[in-house]
């Protein structure tokens, strides 16, 4: 029975990996490989009662990543249609490539903390495409929103699919991850930053023509669906503290205060209006795929958790590797392969929380790792390849221009973390 849930997740594991090769959507390969794995296990139990209950266990911790995303993305979405992101957007008119590269990189940084770095990323990519022509130039910069939009979601639970997860199933706490990932992750972007600035030389003029603002509501109407919105997603962590219910109570939460003013600023207005700047209408642009692929992908781990794979999995690699920030640190570059979210799943599952209580060493460096570690490659996280589709960057242009520089700085904010942890412990 196990050896064939196994073969099942590695071949479910390798067709997502080989998305873009084989040309099948990794959601539905996720989503087989979950109901599969689960499916065989239940076929070969004694008591298929006991099978059920464990599955009812862990849906309950899945549903709490899934509405979490749902509502995140909702309301990200109702503040992109409102145009709020310009607010930011439109203050960098700088015209020069270097004032430009940190105003874009450190902008980014911080805006993925709050967003997440896929929304954020495409934000800045579609900003860069209006200020900069197409040229080499633009795709560097391109390749430095990734890395700055990767570093960015590490340190926060907002900011990273991987973190959040790692926040709603308490391995950290959200000021404990902030605390402690931010100078590490913001090292991660520095280094790459400074490389940059020395070795960028663009050629002639890469700049568009002036900007032409094109906004179809009123500035009121924007300013006041950007600020419920940002204040929807920062009063989360709050939320849980205040009350200690879980992080998507919070999140759903800020999502009925967002749905709630949107209907009231376009209540008079025709229906055509209210249609397209509706909650509604946002829920049906979200990425409703990639929270099915959490889904898939979650539920198969749980599979082989239910099993005790996992942890037998984590037994062989303390007892080959042995050191276990030299295991996390291989996670991390791992993760510019194999998508981070199944990699910080099944870490979730080897490792129990009374060996490794909330906030340990190899739950942070773990944060740290998988989120920053996915820049290494085009491929290797969500804001990876959302850029490679707008820009149509290609795999080895990014792996000879970008992947080095990406590499730098994972391992210098690598370093940094395991220094100041050694210097504070």
């Amino acid at each position: 029975m196990t050896t064939l849930m196994i073969l099942i997740f590695v071949i479910g594991y390798l067709a997502i990996t080989l998305e873009h090769n084989i040309h099948i959507n990794k959601t539905a390969t996720a989503l087989l490989t979950g109901v599969l794995c689960w499916a065989v296990y239940a076929l070969n139990a004694t008591d298929v009662h006991i099978v059920s209950e464990q599955l009812s266990h862990h849906l309950g911790d899945i549903a709490e990543i899934v509405f979490f995303l749902l509502g995140a993305m909702t309301i990200v979405e109702l503040v992109d249609a409102h145009d709020g992101f310009a607010i930011i957007t439109q203050k960098i008119k700088t015209q020069d490539i270097k004032t430009l590269m940190w105003l874009v990189a450190i902008l980014t940084f911080f805006m993925s903390a709050v967003l997440d770095n896929l929304t954020t990323a495409i934000v800045m990519v579609s900003l860069l495409r209006k200020i900069l022509v197409s040229s080499e130039t633009r795709k560097i910069m391109v390749g430095l929103v990734v890395i700055a939009a990767n570093a960015g979601g590490a340190w926060s639970p907002l900011g990273d699919v991987t973190t959040t997860m790692l926040w709603i199933g308490k391995q950290v706490s959200a000021m404990g991850v902030i605390s402690q990932l931010l100078i590490p992750s913001m090292v991660s972007l520095i280094v790459p930053l400074f490389y940059l600035h020395f070795t960028l030389k663009p050629k002639g003029n890469v700049f568009s023509a002036k900007l032409e603002n094109t906004m179809a509501l009123p500035n009121a109407e924007r300013n006041l669906m950007f600020a419920v919105g940002l204040g929807a997603l920062l009063f989360v962590p709050i939320f849980k503290t205040v009350t200690h219910l879980p992080p998507y109570m919070g999140m759903l939460m800020g999502l009925g205060a967002v749905w709630l003013v949107s209907e009231l600023i376009h209540k008079d207005k025709d229906e055509e209006t209210k249609s397209k700047y509706s909650a509604v209408h946002a829920l049906r642009k979200i990425d409703t795929p990639s929270i099915l692929f959490f889904l898939g992908i979650l539920v198969a781990i749980a599979a082989l958790e239910s099993t005790e794979q996992l942890h037998h999995f984590a037994e062989l690699m303390n007892q080959t590797l042995g050191n276990q920030d030299l295991i996390v640190f291989i996670i991390g570059i791992a993760s510019a392969v194999i998508d981070n979210v199944p990699l910080v799943a099944a870490s979730m599952g080897m490792y129990d929380l009374q060996a490794f209580p909330t906030d340990s060493k190899l739950w942070e460096f773990m944060a740290y790792c998988a989120g920053t570690g996915g820049s290494m490659l085009i491929i290797g996280s969500a804001a990876g390849v959302a850029v490679m589709g707008m820009e149509k960057i290609d795999f080895m242009w990014y792996f000879k221009k970008i992947s080095f520089i990406a590499l730098l700085g994972y391992i210098a904010g690598a370093a940094v973390y395991l220094g100041l942890y050694s210097f504070t412990h």
